[in-house]
């Protein structure tokens, strides 16, 4: 049995990875705001959560400092917390652009910053990242998370080559037009559908096979420094 941490997890594709790794292993999800959803996602999956900003240095090396001694170690990491923004670039302020790479590129290098040691003292260990089909090739009105997510990439790509003597490996999965509240809520129908007609498998993807992805390649431990395009074909 595993140990699993796993940020962000009250979103859709969270919740899923929650759900998926709580069938054979221990897990520890993270939220930042929403504790009512948090606990009532932790008592129907039978895991545990844990508060956490992971833009925040302090409050994110206090969680892992917390679950490191409740658990003795983290074999598994999942960094899918973060939020989008859609906005024109010349409308984009530079506190959204601050905000953005904040949560979704500094929070992922925070969080594995305070997880890998205790991995690298094991010689043992997985890191997961959730980026984004937009992370691989761009999209119109969402600069900034698109920067932020091929952000990601490059720091995946470039880790797994500095830990692979240490046993961890280190991969992204980039999700495509998923069926979550990011899309949903923040596309328009006739924006959505545009977008499943570019899609080959012509559907939104479930954030269960987000998830099962993720799963795949934290347990292979022949594949390190890879993106997983978990898209329906986009772009392909």
């Amino acid at each position: 049995m595993s140990t699993v941490l796993i940020t962000g997890g009250t979103g859709a594709i969270g919740a899923a990875l929650a759900e998926e790794f709580a069938r054979t292993d221990d897990v520890i999800f993270t939220y930042n705001s929403n504790k009512e959803l948090a606990r009532s996602l932790m008592g129907k999956l039978n895991c545990f959560c844990a508060p956490m900003d992971v833009s925040d240095i302090n409050s994110v090396n206090n969680t892992v400092r917390n679950v490191l001694c409740e658990f003795g170690h983290i074999d598994i990491l999942v960094n899918n917390a973060g939020i989008s923004l859609i906005k024109p670039f010349l409308d984009t302020s530079y506190e959204n652009w601050r905000r953005m790479i904040d949560v979704d590129l500094t929070g992922v290098f925070n969080v594995t910053r305070a997880v890998v040691p205790s991995m690298v003292s094991r010689k043992s260990g997985a890191v997961v990242n959730v980026s984004s089909v937009w992370g691989v090739y761009g999209a119109s009105c969402e600069v900034a998370y698109s920067a932020a997510k091929a952000g990601v990439i490059g720091f995946t790509k470039a880790l797994a080559k500095e830990l692979g003597l240490s046993g961890i490996t280190v991969n992204a999965v980039a999700p495509g037009v998923i069926d979550s509240p990011m899309n949903t809520v923040d596309l328009t129908e006739e924006e959505l559908a545009e977008l499943v007609g570019e899609t080959p498998v012509n559907r939104l993807g479930k954030p269960s096979e987000v998830a099962k992805a993720v799963r795949a390649l934290a347990e292979n431990r022949f594949i390190t420094g890879q993106v997983l395009g978990v898209d329906g074909g986009f772009g392909g």
